[in-house]
């Protein structure tokens, strides 16, 4: 390590396993392991709960051990459009991808990944300095995203893809003499982020092709030029300020198979269902002005019932250090389950989480939490309403909190409103093969019916769930 890190003030926050594995990888890891560091693969390789080392990526990057990046990543080739250190900074407008001529929409749960760095204080490292890497090196840690199940040396696997590959230093220009055959093929540049197209077609011939590229440093697609099959002379010239690193990709099952190699990522949305993470960056990871569009994300909305009546039943001070401990409780679990408080409202408390079998977990839990503490209060047993939906929703900033907006929201907390002391959920829920394969291990009784929602049109299916 360049420079250690506090362990002591890291744990005290930290599960220890993940503070060691921190500390192995920071000293022993090659430097392509702490670029673009992908915690969900960090936790398999070494044997850690997820939620503890997703916590500790964040803890660590407040103490500035990590560099935390939002990369828009190609839902096609897997390659990262944009990266930046702030949420802010990532556009609510399509990026283009010129390997694959394909527009990506920021995603929260699809296209939008979160990584995290060593530090340079910590330990430095060749993705630091991009400019100095190799051409693979920079291909394989600079445009290739966390969630790319590439090797770490990636220049043996990508030549079965690459006809050829080359730096270009600035204001210089490369020649290269290929034999082409019949196909597509690709000139892109990782660097500068655009790219030229050969279509090879028609019968072969002997004379000589010449085909001149001028890299100019603007993104995106530019002129397809056609050629016969046959010998090439491809000229690119650099007229940036930087070096290139120009790529003739051939387009065909070699470079398929090897952009589509994934192994999961932790999304943008993930995170912010992470209650770490919304308790250590608040509402300043978007602008009010954004909105980001998340497909699926799962909502739980819990209420205490008849709290009105348990103030006058026990007393103010003893219902509100009863209500207390019920914040407590649910945050706990709602935590322990991988997802987050987004805000209480009254008694009632917002929580979102990853995938519907962790809400469905959570709400059993509470229910449980909620029993036990009545008697431990020496109360009668105070019931609960929840709701639980999943589906697409907007990530906005409301009242100066990261929140969300639509209606799947909407969905979730009407269904609270009339659970009685039910865990109820929708079809969208009951639908998820974890979901169902939990309850039927469970021992769970579930009862299906029809209801109109208020403000919602048609009726909808929901399932009560009963211990």
């Amino acid at each position: 390590m360049d420079s250690p890190f506090d362990r002591t003030g890291l744990r005290q926050h930290v599960d220890n396993n993940v503070v060691s594995a921190f500390e192995q990888a920071i000293r022993a890891a090659p430097d392509v392991r702490l670029n673009r560091m992908n915690p969900l693969k960090f936790a398999a390789e070494h044997g850690l709960d997820l939620t503890e080392t997703i916590s500790g990526f964040l803890h660590a990057t407040q103490r500035g051990i990590f560099e935390l990046s939002w990369n828009v990543v190609c839902s096609t080739c897997g390659g990262v459009l944009h990266a930046a250190g702030s949420l802010r900074d990532v556009s609510c407008e399509t990026y283009a991808c010129a390997l694959c001529v394909w527009d990506c929409e920021p995603n929260l749960d699809e296209t939008v990944e979160v990584t995290f760095t060593v530090d340079a204080r910590i330990r430095n490292i060749g993705a630091h300095h991009p400019d100095r890497l190799p051409l693979w090196q920079y291909t394989r840690e600079c445009f290739w995203s966390s969630g790319s199940d590439l090797p770490d040396n990636l220049e043996p696997f990508a030549r079965n893809a690459a006809l050829a590959a080359f730096e270009v230093s600035s204001g210089s220009s490369v020649e290269r003499f290929l034999e082409l055959h019949e196909g597509t093929a690709v000139l892109f540049d990782p660097v500068t982020h655009s790219s030229r197209f050969l279509e090879v077609e028609g019968s072969d011939t002997a004379a000589m092709q010449e085909v001149a590229f001028s890299v100019h440093g603007s993104r995106g697609v530019f002129e397809t030029v056609r050629v016969r099959p046959g010998t090439v002379k491809l000229d690119v010239q650099n007229l940036t300020s930087e070096r290139i690193l120009p790529i003739l990709w051939e387009v065909g099952p070699a470079l398929k198979e090897m952009v589509s190699r994934r192994v999961p990522v932790l999304t943008a949305s993930r995170l912010m269902s992470s209650q770490a993470f919304r308790d250590l960056y608040g509402s300043s990871v978007l602008d009010v002005n954004q909105h980001f569009k998340i497909t699926r994300l799962s909502f739980l909305f819990i209420d205490l019932k008849e709290s009105t009546q348990l103030y006058g039943r026990v007393g103010d001070l003893a219902a509100y250090d009863f209500v207390r401990a019920y914040f407590r409780v649910v945050g706990q679990i709602v935590e322990s389950e991988g997802g987050a408080v987004v805000k209480t409202i009254g008694d009632a408390v917002m929580a979102t989480f990853p995938a519907p079998l962790q809400g469905i977990r959570a709400a059993v839990a509470m229910k449980k939490a909620l029993q036990e503490l009545s008697v431990a209060r020496g109360a009668r047993e105070q019931s609960a309403r929840i709701g639980i939906h999943c589906g697409p929703c907007l990530a906005v900033v409301m009242n100066d909190r990261q929140d969300y907006f639509g209606q799947t929201v909407n969905m979730a907390s009407r269904l609270q409103g009339i659970a009685s002391d039910r865990i109820l959920a929708t079809e969208a829920v009951m639908e998820d093969d974890d979901v169902r394969a939990y309850i039927d291990g469970s021992g769970l009784v579930t009862e299906g019916f029809t209801e109109k929602l208020r403000g919602i049109e048609p009726e909808q299916a929901v399932f009560a769930i009963r211990a």
